[in-house]
């Protein structure tokens, strides 16, 4: 049987990764990868920086005219139903549905000069999260890790007991879980841990309460009843184990699934999540929806030290209605990242979390008459032109990186592609892309093929 330890979980923790205990305690049982994780953690090299990411995800590709790059001179066919804004960096516009981070321009670095000419989701999202084309909807598997696993199987925890790469409320891409924002061939230790898949892919107007992670509600920090919880825990884990000796699988557990209890114990994970933690004032600045409430608990998570966390923001593939599906949607974008600058900015840690903004691809500069059944105009895929906003983390904010053309249709100054802002996030990790990894028929691959960074904001 699994050994249970009463000593304090805490001094058992140091050096192994917080996600192990986060998958314990979520998913109520102990993952059958959990060993090969820890044991992979405790053998990994590589450097540890104190940098962390969060990246807020857009899933659908959201309209580049309607949010960084808009273009009020353009005709109304191309402009869209929202003018621009000034900021508080001359000559710096955003859409008017920005307002709040109108004031934050300064921190901003905008890049309005991405592209990838590509109009799949899939090969889009794929090449976005991984620097590199690979899947399309033909062939959806990965075909290469994403920038927050290599970040997980490179540097390892940032803090000891502390994950690295975790999914708020769960990591997707497409409709897929974790798709390309997963490890490939690096293998399932270094996939992102999920924190409420229960609870996933909330739209911006979500409504229904927000359900507590359910490390929280399975196993409770209490402090009075610690044996109880113990016992408890040790009751699941031999369930598990019974299947595990019913399979075949595996003969029996080991010292690293004896760490990976105490990491669940120690309570560090729990405290993180437990957004119940923060003021009211904090809470409703980001706000009270799915996207507000998420960006805050990114924001708790590297506090606490994990490395990079993926907020999931869906439903942008507006063909159709973009006034109403992007109007609903932008204001809560613009509410999450200001709150984000503005907390990040106040505790000190702006220069150690890089936050990023982006989706798969931009929309049509030309607005459509709709689908079919809904004749209001919309835009559809388009992967000619596409911005991303970054922030924090060292770079030069305060500045627009590339244009487009008069209409947002195509690069005219910095053309850059994807890898080049994923080589730039790597490049502020002290994460060297050109680091090989063998795939699954052996053969090393490296992070990134086009290393180039964007010099302008380093």
């Amino acid at each position: 049987m699994l050994r249970i330890s009463r000593g304090d979980a805490r001094s058992n923790c140091a050096g192994h990764s917080r996600r192990t205990a986060l998958k314990v305690g979520a998913c109520g049982l102990l993952n059958l990868s959990l060993a090969d994780l820890l044991r992979q953690r405790a053998q990994a090299q590589g450097p540890s920086r104190d940098k962390s990411v969060i990246l807020l995800w857009l899933d659908g590709g959201p309209s580049q005219l309607e949010s960084y790059d808009p273009k009020p001179e353009a005709p109304a066919e191309y402009r869209g139903p929202w003018t621009a804004i000034s900021t508080n960096v001359p000559g710096i516009h955003l859409t008017e549905k920005f307002p709040l981070q109108a004031a934050h321009t300064d921190k901003m670095a905008i890049v309005r000069s991405l592209h990838h000419n590509n109009g799949d989701h899939f090969a889009a999202a794929h090449w976005m999260l991984t620097g590199k084309y690979g899947s399309t909807a033909a062939s959806k598997d990965s075909k290469f890790p994403s920038i927050g696993s290599y970040v997980s199987r490179i540097r390892g925890p940032v803090t000891g007991g502390m994950p690295t790469y975790v999914g708020l409320p769960a990591a997707e891409s497409v409709y897929i879980y974790p798709g390309y924002q997963g490890a490939a061939y690096l293998g399932p230790a270094y996939n992102p841990f999920d924190v409420q898949p229960q609870q996933k892919y909330l739209s911006a107007t979500y409504s229904a309460p927000i359900k507590p992670p359910t490390l929280l509600s399975s196993i409770k920090d209490d402090s009075t009843d610690r044996t109880s919880d113990r016992v408890h825990l040790l009751s699941r884990l031999d369930t598990v184990r019974r299947e595990i000796d019913r399979t075949g699988m595996m003969e029996s557990m080991d010292e690293f699934q004896q760490q990976a209890v105490d990491m669940v114990l120690s309570g560090k994970a729990r405290d993180a999540l437990d957004i119940e933690q923060e003021d009211a004032t904090t809470r409703d600045r980001y706000g009270r929806g799915p996207w507000g409430h998420y960006t805050l608990m990114a924001r708790r998570l590297v506090e606490a030290g994990v490395g990079f966390v993926t907020v999931d923001m869906p439903h942008w593939d507006n063909h159709s209605r973009i006034e109403k599906g992007h109007g609903d949607k932008i204001p809560k974008v613009d509410q999450a990242v200001s709150a984000l600058l503005t907390d990040l900015t106040d505790r000190g840690l702006l220069d150690d979390v890089i936050v990023l903004v982006m989706g798969e691809f931009g929309r049509t500069p030309r607005l459509n008459n709709g689908q079919p059944g809904i004749p209001i105009p919309g835009r559809d895929h388009w992967g000619n032109a596409i911005s991303a906003m970054i922030a924090g983390g060292g770079i030069r904010g305060g500045q627009v990186v590339g244009a487009t053309n008069d209409k947002a249709e195509h690069p005219i100054e910095r053309p850059l592609e994807p890898a080049n802002l994923l080589a730039t996030v790597y490049h502020l990790l002290g994460i060297d892309p050109a680091m090989t990894f063998p795939n699954h028929a052996g053969r090393p691959i490296a992070i990134l093929d086009e290393r180039e960074i964007i010099r302008e904001l380093v």
